[in-house]
């Protein structure tokens, strides 16, 4: 088996180094870590945990709640925490509290009792009091994606209210003037700046938003369907329908199929959180693409330096608009999403 001494050799580096490297010391240059990464992968080098664990009090994992493992904006985010994670050295232990608030004390009360490092939330509702008092306690927490109004954690999230607005001057440029959305659960940060940023942009162009044009979902597919449903059964029927969510997209999809209607020819259908599926859907969906891949990374670098001890800083992605075909574009318009600039800021 091989020893840390085989390492240091196979990288051209000291046993110090290797050390520091593996447990993410920042003096340690990136083309050394990663001759010392390239090493522990090629020797197959596998560090005593429990040992060093007891050394140094750290455990070198690293907690990941998120809201719902179903949803492919969750599991693509989770994805790229665990690849941040390995490479700077932690392993990832992920808990699914499928948007229940008892669920998710239960994987934070046994993500601390194994001891990780510190912990990554995509917060269910208001929070939940273990969360609360953990965070409150000093653990080491990063709030990603959704967020806590008035609990000091640094958050590393998406800001949609550009591409929201995008989408509204994009529909209006279409013709359409009757839209509608389906919200996510008002009790959480990302349902309510959805609705807000909405309502804002359309607005800017003198259009409403009736009561009856907010739908209530709750982030899954079922509310998606059941709330076009009863859109499409109003007196005068929206022209667009936007969801707050990708899941609740593809029930409003289903539900205005399973009334033998077309989009966009009967109806139109936009999307935040731009999924792969949405490529293959006939036709393609409009939709609001988060920078996920980027948000997971940020996370895991936010909380490595809140579990060596500094401040951590909240980070901003801006969300961007994708045109494809399922609002009545022409072809000409269909764009991918560009890569955006990353702005920091405090909690």
């Amino acid at each position: 088996m091989a020893s840390i001494k085989d390492v240091a050799a196979e990288a051209g580096v000291s046993v110090a180094t290797v050390s520091r490297a593996l447990n993410g010391h920042p003096s340690v240059s990136a083309a050394a870590r990663a001759r010392v990464l390239a090493a522990v992968e090629t020797l197959g080098y596998r560090p005593n945990a429990l040992a060093r664990s007891l050394r140094t009090d750290q455990t070198r994992t690293l907690g990941l709640v998120i809201s719902d493992v179903m949803n492919p904006y969750f599991t693509e985010l989770a994805r790229s925490v665990e690849e941040e994670a390995r490479a700077l050295g932690y392993s990832v232990i992920i808990g699914n509290a499928d948007e229940r608030p008892d669920l998710q004390d239960h994987h934070v009360t046994t993500l601390l009792d194994r001891r990780i490092d510190g912990l990554l939330v995509s917060p269910t509702d208001g929070g939940s009091p273990r969360m609360l008092d953990a965070a409150r306690a000093g653990t080491p927490m990063v709030f990603v994606d959704r967020w806590i109004p008035g609990v000091d954690v640094p958050v590393v999230r998406s800001d949609g209210r550009a591409a929201v607005r995008d989408l509204v001057a994009h529909l209006h440029g279409l013709g359409h003037r009757r839209l509608a959305i389906i919200a996510g659960p008002a009790a959480t940060t990302t349902g309510r700046e959805r609705v807000d940023a909405f309502r804002e942009a359309l607005g800017a162009y003198g259009l409403p938003l009736p009561d009856a044009y907010i739908g209530q979902g709750d982030f899954r597919a079922g509310s998606g369907h059941r709330v076009t449903e009863g859109f499409l059964d109003l007196p005068e029927p929206p022209e667009v329908v936007f969801a707050a969510d990708n899941l609740m997209a593809l029930g409003a999809l289903d539900a205005v199929r399973a009334r033998g209607l077309r989009v966009p020819e009967d109806v139109g259908l936009a999307a935040f959180d731009d999924i792969p599926w949405f490529v293959h859907t006939d036709p393609p969906v409009t939709a609001i693409a988060q920078p996920t891949r980027e948000l997971g990374r940020a996370a895991v670098r936010a909380l490595v330096e809140r579990i060596a001890g500094r401040a951590g800083e909240s980070v901003t992605l801006p969300a961007r608009l994708v045109v494809r075909r399922s609002c009545g574009e022409p072809p000409s318009e269909q764009h991918p999403p560009s890569p955006s600039p990353v702005r920091r800021s405090t909690p």
